[in-house]
């Protein structure tokens, strides 16, 4: 089980699930937040509700669609640059989730161009810091 802000990104840290992604992306009472060229979707549920926690306060879902990079490296990229960029980051929001409640957090990228990482980072940052505020 991982410590509560390590900076590593263990399994039980990613949604993996048809349920939870069902609950995140077709119930009505998840939030979109957006940085271009980032959208992010998350819900807060109780911890009972989610089922398989293993004791995280918030898992996440990283989707780059093949409309937007025809190549699968160019893909791939974008979803290491997101996750690296949560993983060194995400203490701005765990510290803020409420004790028994747990987030579920999609990662949707928008451009069809690939973009920096400290730019990447910065808008994750961004996103992070904004539903920090909203908890």
């Amino acid at each position: 089980m991982p410590t509560p802000f390590s900076q590593t990104l263990h399994k039980e840290e990613r949604v993996c699930g048809r349920k939870q992604i069902e609950r995140l992306f077709c119930e009505g009472n998840s939030n979109s937040l957006s940085a271009f060229p980032v959208r992010m979707v998350y819900i807060c549920l109780p911890k009972e509700e989610v089922g398989n926690s293993d004791g995280v306060a918030a898992k996440i879902l990283v989707s780059v669609s093949k409309r937007k990079f025809k190549h699968a490296v160019k893909r791939n990229r974008v979803k290491r640059q997101l996750r690296e960029a949560y993983r060194k980051n995400k203490y701005l929001l765990l510290q803020k989730v409420p004790e028994g409640k747990m987030l579920i957090i999609g990662f949707l990228w928008q451009d069809t161009h690939l973009h920096d990482s400290k730019e990447v980072e910065s808008k994750v940052i961004n996103l992070l810091k904004r539903v920090a505020e909203r908890l």
